[in-house]
């Protein structure tokens, strides 16, 4: 049987390190100077901000940086549902999204090396007083070792504490196939899978109450039904999970279920 997944890098942890000075660095006003930007609050590991995106305590405001390649910007009733996901799960009530157009990457695939690089090189948002900021980059190439063929595909992955990339190309390209799902949906189903992890879902820096991580698939939850099921990964995928919802009525894009809810909340969500 063919598999179409959603093939997450929660579970590798990278450490990239931040270029010394790119064109996005700033400059002071009165003296044309460059102005030093500390980045290595996010340059931290998948799940290290978690209580901080969660809560108000450090944090209240949250900006979210969406830098995309020309036709790959995400819809906006992706980022309509995104945000309601965020304002439902945590007590972060200021919440702005900006978004940044990108030039074509040429490349006919992309390595997390190289996702991490094209951050450095055009990200511009980065924690500043009590906002937390926040990199989500829309692709114009699929990822490493992709085989459409075989239907072994990478939708999303995070990979710093503060950083995530959707493989937009891909994404569009499996709704296409659909008479049911719709890209927004897709898109929707993968941006709130991910950010779930930058929530520390499961055991990615907000730890369980009950435990429900998943024995077989590292940093998943093992309750049925729900948005952090390995499901989104192997076996029939992402776009059967959501095409079997949709034929019985249910919401296409699933939710956290009640154990991912407690530990949230434990952590400082809603």
């Amino acid at each position: 049987m063919k598999r179409i997944g959603l093939y997450l890098s929660a579970a590798l942890i990278f450490t990239f390190a931040a270029c010394s000075s790119n064109d996005n660095t700033p400059v002071d006003p009165v003296d044309d100077t460059p102005v030093v930007i500390d980045k290595s609050a996010n340059l931290l590991a998948t799940g290290a901000s978690a209580n901080d995106l969660l809560s108000n305590t450090n944090f209240d405001k949250l900006l979210i940086e969406i830098a995309f390649v020309e036709d790959f910007r995400p819809t906006s009733e992706a980022m309509d549902n995104f945000e309601n996901y965020l304002r439902e799960r945590t007590f972060k009530t200021n919440i702005d999204v900006e978004y940044k157009s990108l030039p074509p990457t040429g490349e006919t695939e992309l390595t997390l090396q190289q996702v991490a690089e094209l951050e450095s090189e055009n990200r511009s948002a980065y924690n500043d007083g009590s906002t937390l900021a926040i990199y989500i980059f829309f692709a114009d190439a699929p990822a490493e070792g992709d085989d459409l063929s075989e239907g072994l595909v990478t939708l999303g992955a995070v990979y710093r504490n503060t950083s995530m990339v959707i493989y937009e190309k891909t994404v569009k390209t499996l709704a296409g196939r659909s008479l049911t799902i719709t890209t927004a949906d897709v898109e929707t189903a993968v941006l709130n899978h991910e950010f779930g992890h930058l929530f520390g879902l499961v055991n990615l820096g907000t730890p369980s109450v009950n435990a429900h991580e998943d024995a077989e698939a590292q940093n998943h939850c093992n309750v049925d039904g729900c948005l952090m099921r390995a499901e989104l990964e192997f076996g029939d995928g992402i776009m059967s999970m959501l095409e079997k919802r949709a034929s019985r009525g249910a919401a296409v894009v699933p939710d956290i279920d009640a154990e991912c809810i407690l530990d949230l909340q434990n952590n400082g969500g809603r």
